[in-house]
């Protein structure tokens, strides 16, 4: 599989496949983005597709990934349990909690918590 832009709930989302290329660097991110660019409003990234020093916010890599995304003013999604990495961090717990409260930057357990954030969206006019 490859990634793949899908209508969800109304909202087009560029699903990442679970075996693409590791996302790093903000040029990763770009990458995504460049591909999302004029199709699509959210990226949805499997966590796999992480590196692990992402989730380790002293690394700035979260950061700056994260930042691109707002820059471009592409929502990002990332999906899966990082259940781990947040009983290891207060700061990634902070993190995860200010990020899934504002518009542009979810981290979601599964593709159904996903699409029932879409449907809310998709409900509130892509609020």
């Amino acid at each position: 599989m490859t990634d793949v832009l899908q209508e969800r709930h109304g909202i087009q989302v560029l699903m990442c496949d679970p075996a693409g290329p590791t996302v790093v660097t903000e040029q990763d991110a770009l990458d995504l983005i460049g591909s999302a660019l004029f199709a699509a409003e959210i990226v949805a990234v499997p966590v796999n597709r992480l590196d692990e020093k992402f989730f380790s916010l002293g690394t700035r890599i979260a950061g700056e990934i994260m930042q691109k995304f707002v820059n471009y003013r592409m929502r990002l999604a990332v999906v899966g349990d990082i259940s781990r990495h947040m009983e290891a961090s207060s700061a990634l717990r902070a993190l995860v909690h200010e990020s899934n409260a504002s518009s542009h930057i979810w981290f979601l357990p599964d593709v159904e918590s996903l699409d029932a954030r879409l449907e809310v969206m998709s409900a509130k006019g892509r609020g």
